[in-house]
């Protein structure tokens, strides 16, 4: 997976206007290996893991009204070269409902240092979604997942110049609703919103309050002699 992220970042504090910006955010070369698939009446169970680097693409130069450089948080890229992990599991038919899926996404993103001396606190995520399949075509080239996912988040203290930033990490806890489509073979549309639930109340610790994705998927066979 090669993955090119779109970043827009808004951050709002008391009276100060709000500063941020949109811009291309760093680069990700992963590798996903299902290292176990079991089928049964039942439905499908399989895990995964990816991995891969984090590469500093991204913009690191927004500045705000006054043309100050903004702070390494705000920017689109982070300007360091990090390391991300994933552990992934789902199994199909819940309950011995044949429609009803839970998956299970764990990652970590280590960071290093990066633009303005500052090494961004490492990433920890937690994510369950737990789905189900009203629309099944009978060939399986179209499909349609619908349900609730909880998304734990935990974010290291930022370091600045070699300084820990005490308060600038802290905990998240997002509740929302993601959608998934199939509309071809190998071709997936997918949408999800989370709003925020509950955060640490760090001084210094901005936590995400809604988070929007979406994209397409299309899978490809390589032919390799």
């Amino acid at each position: 997976m090669i993955l090119v992220p779109i970043v827009t970042n808004h951050f709002a504090s008391g009276g100060v206007p709000t500063v941020g910006g949109t811009g291309l955010g760093d680069t990700m070369l992963l590798v996903k290996y299902r290292f176990y698939r079991k089928d049964s009446p039942r439905g499908t169970t399989q895990a995964s893991v990816t991995f891969g680097p984090k590469i500093p693409t991204g913009a690191t130069h927004l500045t705000d009204g006054n043309g100050s450089l903004l702070p390494a948080s705000l920017q689109p890229g982070s300007g360091s070269t990090d390391l991300y992990l994933q552990a992934n599991w789902t199994y199909t038919g819940l309950f011995n409902v044949r429609r009803l899926v839970a998956d299970e996404d764990f990652h970590a993103l280590v960071r290093t240092q990066g633009t303005q001396q500052t090494r961004q606190g490492s990433d920890l995520e937690s994510r369950f979604w737990l789905s189900y399949r009203p629309y099944e075509s009978k060939n399986l080239y179209r499909e349609w997942f619908i349900g609730p996912a909880v998304t734990w988040l935990q974010a290291q203290n930022d370091r600045i110049s070699g300084v820990n930033q005490n308060g600038s990490g802290g905990d998240s806890l997002l509740v929302g609703i993601t959608t998934y489509a199939g509309v071809r073979p190998g071709m997936h549309l997918w949408f999800g919103m989370d709003w925020d639930a509950a955060h640490s109340n760090g001084l210094m610790f901005s936590p995400v309050r809604r988070h929007i994705s979406f994209g397409i998927t299309q899978q490809f066979r390589m032919h390799l002699w």
